[in-house]
């Protein structure tokens, strides 16, 4: 399946068949069943849930916690900021990278360290750098996941140890994954398998980053309490999906067998609105001859892979002088299995003022209509095969 349609034609319509397994659609097999005692499979980029049980119960998430942590530092601190380390940031139980009292570390180094290792001191060290406690941290920690729609989890600590008020859900963990995700910086580090950094090198406790191609990222947590925690996301057939396992202590298989059956019955669609010359059309009178046109918004779809994927643009054959970028150039229709899902404005990428040496008169704009009419099938609209 293509991934993204830029083409530079000339045309009124283009339609773009995209194969599909089996026309008939089959019902979908189901989902292999898990140990978690919560999970959901989520799809990142148009947050469509492809499976999920008990998504919405709140329970203990251990250091799956260091998500948010690692993105709420990375969006309120620079990477070589310099961080002094003080016996507050050290005074923690658990999982350590044995930060030093008086040692100079970088941010970088502690969110490697917190993602990687999974370092509760290097948790705690980022939450007292970016907000001077932990209490001011968690603050910031709980209204990110407001923002992101994650209303049924509770942040106390950067950590993720077992609290009386910490707690989130498999699907709001899946959001918070998601949003995560997109940070670059933040899908550098959970990808990242093995790294030295000054003194320190650490190895991602995430051995599924090892085991299966398609993951480009994850946290794994365990408490006595919480049981093994894991949240992962992988990519493949133009789909970014994240999968949510709680209290699963078969969670390396959950994840891939759930990852498996996802990539087998689906494929993702996506139109990016950064192709600037999804089609290009001549203008009349210009001082340029040609413009192109792109579509408004991104746009993506999940469809599974035997359904029937189409997709119609509708742009004229020509325009007169005077088009003004951002203005509709016309519509992109997707269709699946033969009904319209979509309709994604297609605008005018540039400016194309009137050449006054090349002003047409009313009868020659009637003339040159009747010529482009003609000589590209006699009509403003129609779908034409594109092989």
């Amino acid at each position: 399946m293509k991934k993204t349609i830029a083409m530079l034609l000339i045309i009124t319509a283009l339609y773009i068949y995209i194969p599909a397994v089996d026309s008939q659609a089959a019902p979908l097999p189901p989902a292999p069943g898990t140990s978690a005692a919560a999970v959901i499979l989520f799809d990142a980029i148009g947050g469509t849930v492809l499976y999920e049980r008990h998504a919405d119960d709140r329970r203990l998430i251990a250091s799956t916690t260091k998500i948010l942590t690692t993105l709420v530092a990375l969006e309120n601190n620079a990477l070589d900021e310099a961080v002094h380390i003080k016996p507050e940031h050290t005074n923690v139980i658990g999982s350590s990278i044995y930060l030093r009292q008086g040692e100079v570390v970088t941010v970088r180094e502690l969110l490697y360290g917190t993602m990687l290792a999974s370092g509760n001191d290097a948790a705690t060290a980022l939450a007292y750098h970016t907000s001077g406690s932990v209490e001011d941290f968690t603050k910031l920690m709980n209204a990110r996941a407001q923002e992101l729609g994650a209303v049924n989890s509770s942040f106390t600590n950067p950590h993720g140890l077992d609290g009386d008020n910490h707690y989130s859900t498999a699907r709001d963990l899946a959001m918070i994954m998601a949003e995560a995700m997109q940070n670059e910086e933040f899908r550098k580090i959970a990808s990242t398998k093995n790294i030295t950094i000054g003194s320190r090198s650490f190895t991602n406790h995430n051995r599924l980053l090892r085991e299966y191609d398609d993951l480009v990222g994850g946290k794994t947590g365990f408490t006595r309490a919480a049981g093994r925690t894991l949240v992962t996301a992988a990519e493949r057939d133009g789909m970014l999906l994240v999968c949510v396992t709680l209290s699963a202590p078969d969670d390396w298989d959950d994840h891939t067998s759930l990852y498996d059956w996802a990539f087998s019955q689906f494929q993702g669609f996506r139109i990016n609105s950064s192709d600037t010359k999804y089609v290009t059309m001549p203008v009349i009178s210009g001082t340029r001859d040609m413009v192109s046109a792109r579509p408004s918004i991104d746009f993506f779809l999940l469809a599974r892979k035997s359904d029937d994927l189409t997709i119609a643009i509708e742009a004229p054959r020509f325009v007169y002088a005077g088009v003004i970028r951002g203005a509709r150039a016309g519509r992109i229709i997707v269709k699946n299995n033969g009904e319209p899902v979509s309709e994604i404005p297609l605008v005018y990428t540039e400016n194309v003022t009137l050449d006054e040496s090349e002003r047409l008169r009313g009868w020659e704009k009637i003339r040159w209509a009747w010529y482009f009419a003609n000589s590209r099938g006699g009509v403003n609209y129609g779908i034409a095969p594109v092989y």
